[in-house]
């Protein structure tokens, strides 16, 4: 039977739920069920989330495991009073930092994801519109505005990581396809040419393509396994006589591609 697992907070969980996930990665052999309680932010709300934390123990005989990023005291006490396993990250860290700077912490609600001010947030949403505006090559006369540009074969993940950067970091990122019909004779076109130092590549397995490309169009020569092959070592050919640095994006989230893209380039991400 799974382990049940609790991520709770009093805004929108995702912080505990990237810290407890990546704990839990740790322990590939145990099944977990996992569940997020958002916007906690009342006693009322968690003495309701007790009620369900104590029926996943009844359910499954085993203590439940609660990861929470609550602020306030009284909410976590009583979050703690589950008779889960409850790991609050704030109880863990903030105390010690407390101790370490001499300065007792403000507990605001909400202060991780707060827009520290309008010119943050309008920067994130340029991004994201950059990136959309200048997905897969649909134009290229913006490339001088580019904080890099991605590139590979379709279905790689360029799309994905661009956006990614952007929501996350602010990143302005282009990306450009090298498709089926560009093979024969694989450069740079000049507009990417000019804007080489931004240029990033990225690559996957043939294989792991072949089987994307299949459930995007199943029986085309887009999709067959020689094709992929083809493309993949023809773009990873361009990538070694360009002096192009690239990235493997079979066994990669997004997550981890964007901060590796960042480390190998240099590029500042926007702190929000």
């Amino acid at each position: 039977m799974k382990r049940k697992v609790f991520f709770i907070s009093d805004r929108t969980g995702i912080t505990a739920e990237m810290f407890g996930q990546s704990l839990l990665s740790q322990f590939e052999n145990v099944p977990f069920e996992e569940a997020t309680l958002p916007y906690v932010d009342t006693v009322d709300k968690a003495e309701k989330a007790c009620e369900q934390i104590k029926q996943a123990e009844q359910e499954t005989g085993m203590r439940p495991i609660v990861f929470d990023t609550i602020v306030t005291p009284e909410i976590r006490q009583v979050i703690q009073s589950s008779g889960a396993l409850v790991l609050d990250f704030f109880h863990t860290f903030i105390g010690p930092l407390e101790t370490e700077l001499g300065e007792t912490s403000g507990f605001r609600v909400g202060k991780t994801h707060s827009l520290r001010d309008n010119e943050a947030y309008d920067s994130r949403i340029e991004a994201v519109n950059f990136a959309l505006n200048n997905d897969d090559g649909i134009t290229t006369r913006h490339y001088d505005q580019a904080d890099v540009i991605l590139v590979g074969v379709s279905r790689c993940g360029k799309t994905p990581t661009s956006l990614y950067m952007a929501m996350q970091f602010g990143i302005k990122a282009a990306n450009y396809p090298f498709t089926e019909d560009d093979m024969e004779k694989l450069r740079l076109p000049m507009e990417l040419k000019k804007h080489k130092h931004k240029i990033f590549g990225l690559t996957i397995n043939p294989n792991r393509l072949h089987e994307i490309r299949t459930e995007r169009r199943a029986n085309s020569n887009y999709a067959a396994l020689k094709q992929c092959q083809y493309e993949v070592r023809e773009v990873e050919a361009l990538y070694r006589r360009e002096k192009i640095p690239s990235l493997n994006t079979t066994t990669r989230s997004v997550e981890e591609l964007a901060t590796k893209i960042l480390a190998t380039t240099g590029i500042k991400r926007h702190m929000f």
